[in-house]
């Protein structure tokens, strides 16, 4: 043999097995953050059959887990780096209606093949949003199949303080934060769906929405101790909102030109603006309920946090199971068939 067939090959081809893999590519950086920011950091992490979190006293703990697989969540050709981005602020969102802290979380990736250069744009955009956050990888699993991202996330926030899908009240008003329906504008326009009225910037703008959501950590721990229910807006608002309607055995009326939009998406024919807003999904935005008298507590909130929050109605008694009614901004109800639709979210095992 000769020496140059003894060497490694480059290690741009060189292809990594699962340990090394995990070694390279993510324990490396999980434990370089450690050091950078310990807060909340494990006592052992990656490398053992498990790690070991310090408990504190007068804390819960919070868990979440979402899975992403490709062509169904996002597209398999999508920026690496974005993916990894997105991958993590899903269950970040889930964290942060809940009112939790991040503190780590664990990934299970399933791969077709190897594609170091994929993995590694992957991993800056996990971790540039975990650094972000002061939320550590704490470990994972790794294996060949279909493309699939699994992230389990945790979270901590005080005894007896986690906001609920079900302690909204008659009475209470209904919020939600920042804009909705772009992300579901971007997903018409890749799709061609629709007619659209969309400039270079718009879809700029849109794509953002899509592919790298703001999960509202600091709205949610705000939230604290002022919102009587909670939950993020991943599957539609409508389809969401029945989740708190159904765990507080309440109905809901809702103001449906009150929905807070883009100009870009404002621009576009009325129907699309309802579907988009009310059930196109992919937001992760906050809804949650206050009393009445938080009005002035939110408005604060609102310029402190630099985040648009809008009351878009008030939660009533339920009529029957589930009760949602819908007006526009005269008080005329939306047709049963238009209500219909509208609620009608996202379903992994229908759409």
């Amino acid at each position: 043999m000769t020496k140059q067939f003894l060497q490694s090959p480059p290690s741009n081809t060189h292809k990594l097995g699962e340990f090394e893999l995990i070694r390279d590519i993510f324990k490396t950086r999980a434990e370089k953050m450690m050091k950078a920011k310990p807060q909340h950091a494990p006592l052992l992490g990656i490398g053992d059959d498990g790690a070991v979190i310090a408990s504190r006293p007068n804390e819960e703990l919070v868990i979440t887990t979402d899975m992403l697989v490709a062509d169904r969540h996002f597209f398999a050709d999508a920026d690496p780096y974005l993916v990894g981005k997105k991958s993590l602020a899903v269950n970040l969102s889930d964290l942060a209606a809940m009112g939790a802290k991040p503190t780590g979380f664990t990934l299970a990736l399933a791969l077709p093949k190897q594609r170091q250069a994929w993995l590694h744009g992957f991993a800056n955009g996990l971790f540039d949003l975990a650094e972000l956050f002061d939320c550590h990888l704490i470990g994972g699993d790794t294996c060949q199949g279909p493309l699939t991202i699994s992230i389990t996330a945790f979270g901590v926030i005080p005894s007896g303080q986690a906001i609920k899908r079900s302690g909204a009240q008659v009475g209470d008003s209904i919020w939600v934060s920042g804009e909705l329906g772009d992300a579901r504008l971007a997903l018409a326009h890749h799709r061609n769906e629709w007619s659209l009225d969309l400039e270079s910037k718009d879809l700029d703008q849109v794509n953002q929405r899509l592919h790298s959501p703001v999960p509202r950590v600091a709205l949610g721990i705000a939230l604290r101790g002022i919102a009587t229910s909670a939950l993020d807006i991943s599957d539609g608002l409508l389809g969401d909102l029945r989740h708190i309607l159904e765990a507080s055995h309440v109905g809901a009326q809702i103001n449906i030109d009150a929905l807070p939009r883009s100009q870009v998406l404002r621009r576009q024919a009325q129907a699309i603006q309802y579907q988009c807003a009310a059930s196109g999904g992919d937001d992760y935005e906050l809804c949650f309920t206050t009393n009445p008298n938080q009005h002035d507590n939110i408005a604060k909130l609102s310029v402190e946090l630099g985040l648009p929050l809008t009351c878009i109605g008030q939660i009533i008694k339920s009529q029957d199971k589930n009760s949602l009614i819908l007006e526009n901004s005269d008080g005329v109800p939306l047709s049963p068939e238009q209500t219909k639709e509208l609620q009608r979210s996202f379903d992994h095992f229908r759409d």
